[in-house]
């Protein structure tokens, strides 16, 4: 185990400084640490990138998944260079045909969705079409399916016509039926959905992603784009993982970026253009325009500062 922990102390030591580190979590009974699984690892390789990612406050399966992805880096590279950080598809193993290849693949959208607006109801959806942002989400929470229907039909005339394309979170079943552009889903819709159903139906389908282990799971469905964060705190979804922070999205565009990207989570006028630089072809938004005292003015500046 010695040679383990003195390759994991060369991982951190060497990007301590990158931003890649985030608090580790106070354990406790009810929250144990992270399992590092000896008995089916394939090297000391994989054992030091799990031990050097819990050290450096990835949950337990991203540092099982990048364990395997430092393995494959080493023996793929030639050898064991600690400056190195997994960043290629072939070091997760990620599927290695386009998506022309695939023929499960959910249809496309454009590489750059642009300025992500995030909205609650049709109304909201509606101004943002007057305000030209290229894309927007209704993320409405209700139990009142009529309700959902209305704001769903609503959401979609309102786009139409325009150039801003309309993704439906978590309502698949009345997206198809209003022939919607798009739906959004968490990976814990993925074991109920139709996914079939929703690409038969020709919608394109975004799915969220908290960390290295979702990003891949999600890619085994070729989705037509990936959302990757939460970036900073936001008080508007309880997160099963701490922020990510820019220094891990920075590397997770690079890793994902053969698709289209969205960062997403408490992103504002201070740092936008700091996530724009990070590659990725979006950005969502929800208070930084709904929470501004001119809306349409916000949406003009928050695209002036996603320029790079």
């Amino acid at each position: 185990m010695s040679l383990v922990r003195d390759l994991a102390d060369q991982i951190v030591a060497a990007h301590s400084k990158a931003d890649l580190c985030i608090p580790i979590p106070e354990f406790s009974l009810a929250s144990p640490p992270p399992l590092i699984d000896n008995e089916h690892a394939a090297d000391h390789y994989e054992l030091a990138g799990m031990v050097a990612a819990i050290q450096m406050g990835f949950i337990e399966c991203d540092a099982k998944t990048l364990g395997k992805a430092w393995s494959r880096m080493v023996h793929q590279d030639g050898g064991f260079n600690p400056f190195k950080w997994p960043s290629r598809p072939e070091h997760f193993d990620l599927l290695p045909w386009t998506r022309n290849m695939n023929p499960n693949a959910f249809a496309e959208c454009p590489k750059r969705l642009g300025l992500y607006a995030v909205m609650p109801d049709a109304d909201w959806v509606k101004r943002m079409v007057e305000a030209e942002v290229p894309t927007v989400q209704l993320r409405l929470k209700s139990e009142d399916k009529k309700l959902i229907h209305k704001q769903i039909i609503q959401a979609v005339d309102a786009v139409q016509g325009s150039k801003t394309l309309l993704f439906i979170n978590d309502y698949w079943q009345e997206a198809i039926e209003a022939d919607a552009y798009g739906i959004h889903l968490g990976q814990e819709d993925l074991e109920t959905a139709d996914l079939d159903a929703i690409r038969s139906a020709g919608l394109r389908l975004g799915l969220s992603t908290h960390g290295y282990a979702e990003m891949v799971y999600a890619d085994r469905f070729c989705p037509s784009y990936i959302a990757m964060g939460a970036v900073f705190p936001t008080n508007l979804k309880k997160m099963a993982t701490a922020p990510q922070g820019l220094g891990r999205l920075y590397k997770y565009a690079q890793l994902m970026n053969h698709y289209p990207l969205v960062a997403i989570g408490g992103i504002d006028e201070s740092s936008i253009h700091a996530v724009a630089q990070s590659g990725v072809g979006s950005v969502a938004v929800v208070r930084a325009i709904n929470g501004a005292s001119d809306p349409k003015a916000a949406v003009k500046r928050l695209q002036e500062l996603m320029k790079t």
